[in-house]
């Protein structure tokens, strides 16, 4: 999808902003010197997966590398990740969406952190080998935003990591420090593709390893990543021979130059303007899956899939899913929904970022397809959803 920098920022800029007018009676209650009632915050999508879902949040550190983004001091490249696994009981309270310290820091407001998972913290996993999935968010946006997405395929059977990448985002560490968003990712897209690929294929070393307790099964490996991270996801599977497929949510194989006036807080586009880097490659025969909004092959929205498609030389489905804005495929819409302030969002944002569809039925379908892709890939069930258009499912179409 090609969209601004600039624009991405307006995007994350109106849903803080929508966040605080949650509240439209505070300024009488302040007037009254009453508090006004914090609103209900909703719940993530309910997974459609008959397993319970445990989780662990791990915080890794790759002694091996240098943290690319900030060099001085030298230190190695820190991570944060949520794993999401099959749980043997559904007994045990469930893990906040994100904290409020981090839920400020990446929203402008602590609402978010009052947002209900389905995920118990520490819970054992069940036995059994599962296939593992890594999960990359776009730039600017944290790995919470992945949630209703990571555990859906949680409840399905899979191992699901999700990642932040360390300087592309706010992230919290288990000391309490957050580490933002640094001017220089956002300048040097390129280096954002090589250092994600790192980041996840790091990760994935950390959780094949001995002694995990997840039960990962080494040889079923699936990465899916938005925006950028989708765009990273191809090329992690370019870079690894351990992952068999790659989805892709609405990501470009193209990046852009940023000058020295963008925000270091907002998302890099995926247009295909001057200074832009190639990142499909050579040929691929690993199956792929583009799944996307306004990237009709033989429209200018669709040029740069078209430009990649020939270089995917295996299974593949590239899938556009009409009414859907860029930020459908990650958490963002079912948020401003369950609150009620999609109004509040400029409508020529809200129109290019969420779309008109609710964000429920945005998750539903991103779930769905996801899911379908990888059952068939590294569990060898295949879901007709993948072999053509579906009545469920109207909105999809089939571009290639």
């Amino acid at each position: 999808m090609s969209n601004s920098l600039s624009r991405r920022a307006a995007a994350s800029f109106a849903l803080s902003l929508s966040l605080s007018l949650l509240a439209p009676q505070s300024q009488i209650a302040a007037a009254e010197s009453v508090a006004p009632a914090p609103p209900i915050a909703p719940d993530a999508p309910t997974p459609t997966g008959h397993r319970p879902i445990g989780g662990r949040t791990l915080h890794l550190v790759d002694s091996g590398r240098h943290d690319p983004w900030h060099p001085q001091p030298p230190g190695p490249r820190e991570l944060m990740v949520s794993v999401r696994y099959p749980a043997l009981s559904a007994r045990g309270p469930k893990a906040p969406y994100a904290s409020e310290t981090l839920s400020t820091a990446l929203f402008g407001d602590p609402a978010p952190a009052r947002l209900g998972t389905h995920t118990i913290p520490d819970a054992w996993p069940a036995p059994g080998a599962r296939p593992l999935l890594l999960l990359s968010p776009g730039f600017g946006a944290s790995r919470v935003t992945l949630t209703a997405l990571a555990e859906d395929l949680a409840s399905r059977g899979y191992v699901v990591a999700a990642v932040d990448h360390t300087h592309e985002t706010a992230v919290e560490f288990p000391d309490g420090r957050i580490e933002p968003c640094l001017p220089g990712a956002s300048r040097d897209c390129p280096s954002i593709l090589d250092t994600r690929s790192a980041d996840l294929r790091f990760v994935l070393d950390r959780l094949t390893g001995p002694d995990t307790g997840l039960f990962v099964d080494r040889a079923r490996i699936g990465v899916a990543g938005h925006s950028i991270g989708g765009t990273s996801a191809i090329r992690t599977m370019r870079d690894d021979p351990r992952i068999t497929a790659a989805a892709n949510l609405d990501g470009s194989f193209h990046t852009e130059s940023y000058s020295d006036s963008d925000s270091d807080t907002d998302a890099p586009g995926t247009g295909t303007s001057p200074g832009r880097a190639p990142a499909p490659g050579p040929e691929l025969d690993r199956p792929v899956l583009l799944l996307g909004t306004r990237q009709l092959p033989g429209t200018e929205g669709g040029i740069d899939w078209d430009h990649a498609w020939p270089g995917f030389t295996g299974w593949k489905r590239r899938l556009n899913v009409t009414g859907a804005g860029h930020l459908s495929f990650e958490d963002k819409p079912w948020i401003i929904d369950g609150f009620g302030v999609r109004d509040h969002i400029p409508p020529d944002e809200a129109a290019l970022q969420y779309g008109t569809l609710t964000g429920v039925r945005a998750a539903t379908i991103t779930r769905a397809y996801v899911a379908a892709f990888f059952d068939r890939h590294l569990r060898a069930t295949p879901d007709p959803l993948l072999d053509g258009p579906s009545p469920i499912y109207p909105e999809v179409t089939f571009a290639a």
